[in-house]
């Protein structure tokens, strides 16, 4: 965006009041929204109001609204459900109950509402608002408040935010609640897998999402399921037959385990329910396998927030604050939402009529729409599950005579193995051969080659680290040798996953084009490090599993802190020189500061902030937590400051420090990562084949063209090809980052949500859009 960076200090919300309520199902990262609104709420000096057990509470009004305070949200963001209680509500449907809620809230001069819940609670939140006009003078008529009231409090204003964790909200990539609930659903698969795998067992796994199959499709790609049964998208006539022989040549192929997911809602193509029972017993009666059934139910629903879910809601709450200050009685209601890697502001009807017509659609049996309507990243994961998990008979596929090479370069990131297995598979789709390259360009130069297939990269999905061997080593000392491998191996394209080094990797090679002929083939770069740091692309492959692994951490540092009261804790993360692993991990974990390269500090920043905590100390939070990039500073060290902090709060806290070291990179990649990394790698195996095509020329591959080695990245809202050429000046390469990070603009977030005076640039904010002209070809930062 061009314009000026518009401030939100001249937002006042003095005179305002806004109560926020949570309603519907619960869902993980509610309170994470409930905290950002609370915050946000006083931060900009308006009045901040609970309303507990949701609409009922403001129906029985009371104790059940009440004014709150900064430290009311304390200790609640790693907190699952809802502390403020949700409850279904008959009364409200009544308009005598609506009356009753109109007129506790005028008492209290609430006529700011955020209601946190699923599509019936924010259409009743809509209709309350349409109504408010109509209450306020029948309350009037019957004496219950006066004519100044009426004219004071003549508006409502309502933003949303969807907290479900069924992701069947459409208008939003993400619904809060749905990645911690696709983190219980993996985690249970994860188990399930090595007990099925002991006794040669097939498993039937029921999970939520009511009429939507977004857990059932996604944790089907996330853990390479057999087969999957969701309502958007029935299985054909003779299904039956189809999927009895897909598992048994699976087990042929010496597969010792089968997974068959089923979402709760499934039904068939004459909208008949398909039960994990009914699958179960077909599978016994027809093939004999030893079958077993696991319904997940509740423990979905369960649990602690995710990392995505914490910093997706608060960056909601404070977006859904903005939005009710600049409010208007013009403004419709608004959902707010997420959009790739953006929050937006939606008009909450066009949300609630768009999500009716999906189950309109499959109620008339026009599937192939209700998919579409789902939105993208829906399409998407679907069109990539079809793509990796049937592998057609040989004689089916293309022939292309090209030959692939795959390989990891950099640190180990969590989620490569998950892109190396869609590679091979939608590879071999294409007709391409795929060798797989062991230990990077080292391994590269030394002919470590081999070629691989469908089958061996089965369960690669959840297995962290990277499978086939990485190594940092760049190609520049090794570029003869690889030349002559490329040349006997006859390698036509590469696809490169990895870091930072990836991308400087392919840069040497395409740099080297002009002494070597082999290069001249197209090269693809699929970013993989914990870091964050490649230019190209806001999220990197690896980055989700470190940043859970952190908050992970520090929760339970945290809840340490909580019995011996007045600690403060400094942690180190890593990131090289990229502070988006420290930066999130604080806002995800509720840190009081982080420190990093990109934003340099000195002695007085250290000073303010021990003054900070010792105010801290004071309240009836007493403890504190502190992140630092490893690389921030040179001279104020992790042991520095460590230092700093003991002395200056002597008498007032102590303070502990503790270096998380390589957990980060270690773990079994999140459902994020697993999704990210198959995506991705589809994508651009599909483009490497395009390229191949295009640059076929009398018998051989010639690609000497900038756009021929790209990196696929994310920006904003749409995955992008972008050829490392013009990624180079966008980088700066003493400290291995991007010149310009998107992640910077939500350091004031931090800032403000640990109650620091900050500026914070809300140009983004604002424009309300609509859902039809949401970008057609994001792919988003959804899973």
């Amino acid at each position: 965006m061009d314009h000026q960076p518009k401030f939100f200090e001249n937002l006042s919300g003095a005179g305002k009041a806004i109560a926020v309520l949570t309603s519907g199902g619960d869902a993980q990262g509610m309170n994470a929204a409930v905290r950002a609104v609370v915050r946000m709420g006083i931060y900009v000096n308006a009045k901040v109001y609970f309303i507990y057990e949701g609409y009922q509470g403001m129906v029985d009004g009371g104790d059940n609204i009440v004014e709150v305070s900064w430290e009311s949200v304390s200790s609640i963001l790693q907190v699952g459900g809802t502390v403020i209680g949700s409850a279904r509500c008959k009364s409200f449907r009544t308009r005598e109950g609506r009356l009753q809620a109109a007129c506790n809230l005028v008492q209290r001069g609430i006529t700011n509402l955020c209601v946190i819940g699923g599509d019936g609670s924010l259409t009743g939140a809509n209709l309350f608002r349409e109504e408010w006009s109509g209450l306020l003078e029948e309350l009037a008529q019957k004496g219950k408040i006066d004519a100044e009231a009426v004219k004071k409090y003549a508006y409502l204003n309502i933003v949303g935010m969807v907290g479900s964790i069924d992701n069947d909200f459409c208008g939003t990539d993400m619904t809060i609640g749905t990645d911690s609930a696709l983190h219980r659903i993996i985690e249970v698969v994860d188990a399930i897998m090595t007990t099925a795998q002991s006794h040669q067992r097939t498993f039937v796994l029921e999970v939520m999402g009511r009429h939507c199959g977004y857990l059932a499709l996604v944790s089907a790609l996330a853990c390479g399921a057999d087969w999957v049964f969701i309502p958007e998208y029935p299985p054909e006539e003779g299904w039956e037959d189809t999927m009895c022989v897909k598992l048994s040549e699976n087990r042929a192929r010496k597969k010792r385990l089968n997974i068959i997911i089923v979402a709760e809602g499934a039904i068939d193509c004459h909208n008949k329910p398909i039960t994990s029972e009914k699958v179960k017993d077909l599978v016994v009666q027809r093939l004999g396998f030893d079958t077993r059934v696991t319904i997940l139910g509740h423990v979905q629903r369960g649990g602690t927030p995710s990392a995505f879910d914490r910093i997706l809601a608060s960056r909601m709450g404070v977006e859904a604050v903005l939005a009710l200050l600049e409010a208007t009685p013009d403004t419709p209601a608004c959902v707010v939402s997420l959009s790739g890697n953006q929050a937006v502001r939606l008009p909450l009807m066009e949300c609630v009529q768009m999500t009716q017509e999906v189950q309109k659609a499959m109620d008339e049996g026009r599937f192939l729409e209700a998919v579409r309507l789902r939105g993208r990243s829906f399409e998407n994961n679907l069109n990539t599950y079809k793509l990796l998990s049937h592998k057609k008979p040989d004689a089916e596929l293309p022939k292309s005579n090209f030959n692939v090479a795959v390989l990891n370069v950099g640190a180990p990131a969590a989620g490569m193995n998950a892109a190396v297995r869609a590679a091979v598979r939608v590879g071999m789709t294409e007709g391409h051969k795929i060798f797989a390259v062991i230990d990077g360009f080292e391994g590269f130069a030394r002919g470590k080659i081999k070629e691989i297939s469908w089958g061996d990269v089965g369960g690669w999905t959840g297995q962290g680290g990277s499978i086939l061997g990485t190594k940092r080593t760049l190609p520049a000392k090794y570029l003869e040798k690889i030349a002559d491998q490329m040349r006997t191996n006859n390698i036509n394209a590469l696809m490169v996953i990895g870091g930072f080094e990836a991308f400087e990797s392919c840069l040497q090679l395409y740099e080297a084009r002009a002494s070597f002929e082999e290069f001249k083939v197209p090269m693809c770069v699929l970013p993989a490090t914990i870091s964050n740091n490649v230019p190209g692309t806001d999220y990197s492959l690896g980055t989700d599993t470190a940043l859970n692994a952190i908050v992970e951490t520090c929760d339970r540092i945290k809840q340490s802190a909580s019995g011996t009261k007045r600690r403060v804790f400094i942690i180190e993360t890593m990131g090289g020189y990229c502070g988006y692993l420290a930066n999130m991990g604080a806002l995800a974990a509720g840190a009081d500061a982080a420190y990093i390269f990109e934003e340099q500090f000195d002695i007085r920043e250290l000073q303010a902030n021990v003054e900070h905590l010792t105010e801290k100390m004071k309240t009836s939070i007493q403890r504190g937590l502190v992140l630092r990039n490893e690389n921030c500073n040179e001279n104020y060290t992790t042991d520095f400051i460590y230092q700093l902090y003991s002395e200056e709060g002597k008498g007032v806290f102590d303070c502990r420090k503790n270096v998380l070291g390589h957990m980060q990179q270690g773990g079994a990649p999140s459902p994020f990562d697993r999704n990210f990394g198959t995506k991705i790698s589809a994508k651009a195996m599909q483009w490497i084949s395009k390229k191949l095509k295009e640059t076929y020329r009398k018998g051989k591959v010639f690609a000497n063209t900038d756009d021929s080695v790209c990196l696929l990245g994310m920006r904003r809202r749409n995955l992008v090809f972008q050829p490392v050429a013009e990624l180079k000046s966008e980088t700066d390469f003493v400290h291995r980052i991007p010149k310009e990070q998107w992640w910077l603009k939500l350091r004031p977030l931090m800032k403000i949500l640990a109650k620091y005076k900050t500026s914070y640039d809300v140009s983004d904010s604002g424009q309300l859009e609509h859902v039809a002209m949401l970008p057609k070809e994001a792919e988003t930062g959804a899973i």
